[in-house]
């Protein structure tokens, strides 16, 4: 592995262990085993490196949230979005750095505007992805106004539920609470 690639791993654990604004330029590089001259060469920035290293965090685990989240063969579609709910609750509580970290970028985007617009594309692969799991089509065939409708909606979800487990994961909604609030909330729009 070449010191760009170190760098980015090192980042990544940085990120996850320190959060955003407390992984120094000497925790990254003495992290990733190199000089801490090495992050302006390969980077430019400590902000750049992290940013990169959160995106690729985030997009990893948004792959594997959508390969481990596709309904089997027999599942209903409510057996499926109890299943996606369970499993996100499941990744906030195994990995709340994660998503500490992930607050920690919104509120860097609103500081950088090359972060911002970078943080708007992520947001709208976000939301296709999330229509995409939810309707069992492939990322490049959800209709946009599935996206701009059911994508934004599920992300805006995912949004507060993470905030509250974050805040207090002990009176946080479960899983199936969610899934009584959303049927309640689909009574009253009717």
């Amino acid at each position: 592995m070449g010191n760009r690639e170190a760098l980015l791993v090192g980042a990544k654990a940085c990120l996850r262990k320190k959060g955003y604004d407390h992984s120094s330029v000497r925790d990254i590089a003495t992290a990733a085993g190199v000089s801490m001259a090495a992050i302006g060469y390969h980077y430019g920035s400590r902000e750049a490196l992290l940013n990169q290293a959160l995106f690729e965090i985030l997009d990893e685990w948004g792959d594997s949230v959508g390969r481990a989240l596709r309904p089997d063969a027999d599942d209903c579609t409510r057996a499926h979005f109890a299943r996606i709910w369970q499993s996100l609750i499941d990744d906030l509580t195994a990995q709340p750095d994660l998503w500490l970290a992930s607050i920690e970028l919104f509120m860097q985007a609103q500081r950088q505007p090359e972060l911002r617009q970078a943080l708007t594309g992520g947001i709208a692969e976000g939301r296709r992805g999330m229509a995409a799991i939810l309707t069992n089509v492939p990322e490049d065939q959800v209709a946009d106004e599935s996206v701009r409708t059911l994508g934004s909606v599920q992300l805006a979800l995912m949004s507060g539920v993470m905030i509250q487990h974050l805040s207090d994961p002990t009176t946080a909604p479960t899983a199936d609470e969610i899934l009584e609030g959303l049927r309640a909330l689909a009574a009253l729009a009717h």
